[in-house]
């Protein structure tokens, strides 16, 4: 059981951060082209993108908050809640992997709806905002169940 707590730990951030490179990447990919299509046009490169690209990195700081809420646990409480925390930090990992992955493609095609309208940056924030929620709201409900 002390294994599985472990491991619960590290699956908890491990999965948020691929979910960040993966909503990263989404986003970062559309923005490149969105940036290269502008630089040809001799246009002025739109750092709004910046913005979009970036906000799949805070589900890996979620994650990091819950492994280090499960860190707190006594070994005692390691061993004999082992498959808790497991649970724990699977769901946690899982959950923030696809708030940032979807939270990165709905960035992806906020850069090309800038790019092409140049309009409705407001929107496209809420609307990553939303899929951000799903990450918060994984944070803090599996936080208060963290036994300790």
């Amino acid at each position: 059981m002390e294994l599985l707590g472990q491991l619960g730990l590290v699956l908890a951030l491990g999965l948020g951060a691929v979910g960040s490179a993966l909503g990263i990447g989404a986003a970062g990919q559309a923005a490149a082209g969105a940036w290269a299509k502008e630089a040809k046009n001799g246009q002025r490169l739109n750092f709004n993108y910046i913005i979009l690209l970036g906000m799949p990195i805070s589900q890996t700081l979620y994650a990091m908050i819950l492994m280090r809420k499960m860190t707190g646990a006594t070994a005692e409480l390691i061993s004999t809640s082992g498959g808790l925390l497991f649970g724990i930090g699977l769901a946690g990992g899982l959950a923030e992997l696809a708030s940032a992955w979807m939270q990165g493609r709905i960035g992806a095609a906020a850069v090309r709806c800038l790019s092409e309208t140049g309009q409705g940056f407001a929107f496209l924030i809420i609307a990553m905002g939303i899929a951000e929620t799903v990450g918060i709201l994984a944070l803090a409900f599996l936080y208060i169940v963290v036994p300790g």
